[in-house]
């Protein structure tokens, strides 16, 4: 019989492969970055509205946090579609390999946020994304707005993350999640009111887009969510930092797999993509080391 806890992290890396896997959906679906984001929080807020209701669990959220809420919808909407029209300007592996660079760019950000010092191996570590990404660049020069679109999806992501990270324990995960979506949805229906696509074109899509769709909502976005939160409580940081980072590998593989020769790219785009992994790998186990060897001082 398998332990909770391996049983915990074989599940938390089952929903990270999902995450993965929606990097696909976004090259899958046909209608375009906006639209696909609007049915995405739509969808994914209805879902989670109902699962709040059955499980009686109440949506109360001060003024103050309900800002913060509507700053992070509005965020992580425009997040996804600069995500998601990179994938359609480029290729999964394009825009996976500039997202993972996410968590490196919001340790070098965050000193900044939070007033704190620089830390050496951040900005150590920083140079050597840096190089990565010239690599990167240099051998798939034909594919960047893809990687234009992607990093901006990176810092709207970072901008997210740290102001999440101010409230993400103050207020439940779930409460938050719903407002944060609602919020995105509204955003993104004003966009499309103002790009003169609020008709019935919007809900003329394939029936195989609105399969898709319904998978990125339902599976990809609010059960991902929601499951996820349960799991975590069981992990020890390191296996999240392990596993959260796996995301880009699985998705990457995955666009191999399906979309075969559209995704293979050069040999300095891999050693590219493997650097960046390998620092923010090693950036997260510093950051845990360092933060043991506080706890036993």
């Amino acid at each position: 019989m398998l332990s909770d806890k391996l049983k915990s992290i074989l599940h938390f890396h089952g929903i990270v492969f999902i995450f993965g896997f929606t990097a696909i959906l976004g090259k899958l679906i046909s209608i375009d970055a906006v639209s696909l984001v609007w049915y995405r929080m739509m969808l994914a807020t209805a879902v989670v509205t109902l699962f709040m209701l059955c499980f009686k669990i109440p949506f109360r959220l001060s003024k103050k946090h309900l800002l913060f809420m509507i700053v992070c919808g509005i965020l992580i909407a425009l997040h996804w579609v600069f995500f998601f029209h990179a994938i359609k300007v480029s290729n999964v592996s394009v825009t996976l390999s500039v997202m993972s660079t996410g968590a490196l760019v919001t340790a070098l950000i965050e000193p900044i946020v939070y007033k704190r010092s620089f830390d050496s191996n951040e900005i150590i570590l920083g140079l050597v994304v840096a190089i990565a990404l010239g690599m990167i660049m240099q051998t798939e020069y034909h594919l960047f707005d893809g990687m234009f679109f992607a990093f901006i999806a990176v810092l709207l992501s970072v901008a997210f993350t740290l102001i999440n990270g101010k409230v993400v324990h103050k207020s439940d995960a779930r409460v938050m999640s719903v407002y944060q979506l609602g919020t995105g949805a509204i955003c993104m229906s004003v966009i499309l009111l103002f790009q003169g696509k609020w008709s019935v074109g919007l809900f003329s899509i394939t029936q195989s887009d609105m399969l898709w769709i319904l998978i990125l909502a339902i599976v990809c976005t609010a059960y991902a969510f929601v499951v996820s939160i349960a799991v975590m409580r069981h992990l020890r940081p390191f296996s999240l930092m392990l596993a959260i980072n796996m995301e880009p590998v699985y998705g990457i593989l995955l666009g191999l797999l399906i979309f075969g020769s559209d995704e293979k790219m050069s040999l300095p785009f891999y050693i590219g993509t493997l650097l960046i992994l390998s620092s923010v790998l090693m950036n997260g186990y510093l950051k845990l080391k360092k933060g043991r060897s506080s706890d036993n001082n």
